[in-house]
């Protein structure tokens, strides 16, 4: 007999799913907690009305990076929400990854335009799924056609799968179990299946885990030393951290520690807002990237599934208008318990907002975004 309630089947679906717009539900406000300087009215507006637990916000503008929170880092005991605590980065994952994976480009070792069946034989085959006919590029871009692996776990409580982990062909082979989306370079769907093939690819072009290789090459050399990708069997998420709460009908529960090998290459990062933000200014600055693989990163295809206007999708980054005029760049994270958005405008200002609750209501997760482009327009 299945266990557990629907809200946790949800979550479980919304978690995988990384899109930016969040159709599930949340739970009743907290009190808001005190911070300071920047978007403070937003993140108190979400923490108050939003049904968000505790949230964070970091703007960085050259050297001078401000921070404020909100809320509580935990529903149980209700302390407050720790500053550059650590978090789940989610999807923020996809644009770690891709800087490897071009940085292997830029070093001869990986083609964009050429067959993932070069890398990995046999990986994507079934049901019409040809690693044939799917380039690295598609894979980086979402325009591979692969269908997502997390469909196939819709009505799994998420408890059953907290320690259990995955391998990655696993997850590929679990994907490959329905046909095609489309065929490959003809449309845009937001595919973790492809980002899990990636990360394959890394491992089996370098020899080392994927692991070792986002520590070494980006990382180590940026000294983000909150932030690491764990390896099966490592559930739980280091002090200092806010809970990451799951909510559902019965109230909240706390998924801080779990198997994020279920997500991996797709999602499964650690970090801190800090890192996070020094991550995406260095990248978009070009200190991570030679200047043809960045320009590559930034050459975006319509995203329209994003949920966002006029909305575009690069290898790894997505991109969409800010209401004070120009673009960001950047990426959203979505897992069990955090969610995070995460950009750089175009005066090189970066922001990232950090929830500790997803699934979150559909109108906070709207707000999150809004208040991710308050603070990059904020001067």
């Amino acid at each position: 007999m299945e266990k557990g309630f629907p809200g946790r089947r949800v979550a479980l679906v919304c978690a995988l799913a990384g899109v930016l717009v969040s159709a599930c539900g949340g739970t009743e406000p907290e009190p808001a907690g005190t911070g300071g300087g920047v978007v403070q009215p937003e993140l108190d507006k979400l923490t108050t009305t939003g049904g968000i637990p505790g949230v964070e916000a970091l703007l960085r503008d050259g050297d001078q990076v401000r921070a404020s929170t909100s809320g509580v880092g935990a529903l149980a005991d209700k302390s407050p929400m720790p500053g550059n605590g650590r978090i789940r980065a989610g999807s923020i994952t996809k644009s770690f990854v891709a800087t490897v994976v071009l940085q292997l480009v830029a070093e001869g070792e990986v083609e964009l335009d050429v067959p993932v069946d070069r890398y990995l034989p046999g990986v994507i085959s079934g049901n019409g799924n040809d690693g044939a006919k799917i380039t690295t590029r598609q894979l980086l871009q979402h325009t591979s056609g692969l269908p997502n692996y997390f469909a196939k776990l819709a009505s799994v409580d998420p408890e059953t799968v907290r320690n259990q982990g995955a391998e990655p062909i696993d997850l590929v082979r679990m994907a490959v179990q329905q046909p095609p989306l489309f065929a490959p370079g003809t449309g845009w769907t937001y595919s973790n299946t492809s980002y899990i093939v990636l990360g394959m690819l890394v491992e089996e072009v370098t020899g080392n885990s994927l692991s070792k290789e986002l520590s070494f090459r980006v990382a180590r050399p940026l000294k983000l030393d909150d932030t690491y990708l764990p390896e099966r069997g490592d559930t739980r998420l280091p002090d200092p951290h806010p809970v990451g709460h799951v909510p559902g009908k019965s109230g909240t529960i706390d998924f801080s520690d779990f198997d994020s090998t279920m997500a991996w290459a797709a999602g499964g990062l650690v970090s801190t807002t800090r890192d996070v933000s020094a991550f995406y200014d260095a990248l978009l600055g070009g200190r991570i990237l030679p200047p043809a693989q960045l320009e590559q990163m930034k050459t975006a295809v319509p995203a329209p599934s994003l949920g966002v206007d006029q909305a575009g999708y690069g290898l790894g980054l997505f991109t969409a208008p800010l209401p004070c005029g120009g673009q960001y760049w950047g990426h959203e994270g979505s897992i069990f318990g955090f969610m995070t958005m995460a950009g750089v405008g175009p005066d090189g200002r970066q922001a990232v907002v950090s929830a500790n609750m997803y699934p979150v209501p559909r109108a906070a997760s709207a707000e999150i975004m809004a208040t991710f482009s308050a603070a990059l327009c904020s001067r």
